[in-house]
């Protein structure tokens, strides 16, 4: 025991150096672990608040000939102050006409105040049937302008490659067109049957 008191003893200086050591090497991490902890914090803050709009030709599910874009605001934060720039990258007059059609919604020309996540908005509408090869071999893009809640600025162009949509078909009739066929069969046959019993109703009091 007495031995070992003596070595602490001579060694007292070694042991606190090495002491000394281990906890700046401690303090350092905890230092580089909290820097990261609160950097991953900020962005996931900023990600909970960061809006992100996507613009996609679709066709209408009973009419396939029918395109429109659906502008929607993907992020899960709200787009503020949005604005919209059309021009047309490829495709001359047909790209021309088919900027004249979607921005028909008139929110393409006054922008949007608010576009909050999820939301969806529809342009107007082309008839692919018209002007098939110009409109197929089209590219355009829109400049969008758009803000976050904690005002934010970002700017970023979307493109819409309407060759995408070359060689598109569909297989039998849609899910809704063919609901509402249904019912309006129905609706139909239900006013035949109202009227045969109203006729027999007639004919016995006669």
């Amino acid at each position: 025991m007495t031995e070992m008191l003596d070595y602490l003893n001579k060694n007292s200086g070694a042991f606190t150096v090495i002491f000394t050591a281990v906890v700046t090497i401690a303090t350092a991490v905890y230092a580089v672990l909290t820097y990261a902890l609160v950097k991953e914090t900020r962005l996931m803050r900023q990600v909970q608040t960061e809006p992100k709009i996507e613009i996609t030709a679709r066709s209408l599910e009973i009419a396939i000939h029918i395109l429109r874009l659906h502008v929607r605001n993907i992020g899960l934060g709200p787009a503020l102050n949005v604005r919209f720039t059309p021009r047309v990258v490829a495709g001359n007059e047909a790209a021309t006409n088919l900027i004249n059609e979607f921005t028909e919604s008139n929110f393409f020309k006054i922008g949007l105040s608010y576009f909050g996540p999820g939301q969806e908005l529809l342009s107007g509408y082309t008839q692919m049937t018209e002007d098939h090869e110009g409109k197929i071999a089209s590219l355009i893009a829109f400049d969008v302008e758009y803000e976050s809640a904690t005002r934010k600025k970002y700017r970023e162009t979307l493109l819409v490659d309407m060759s995408e949509q070359k060689g598109a078909y569909q297989l039998g009739k849609p899910h809704m067109y063919s609901i509402a066929q249904s019912l309006e069969q129905l609706q139909k046959d239900v006013g035949s049957i109202v009227s045969g019993f109203k006729r027999i109703r007639t004919d016995e009091g006669a």
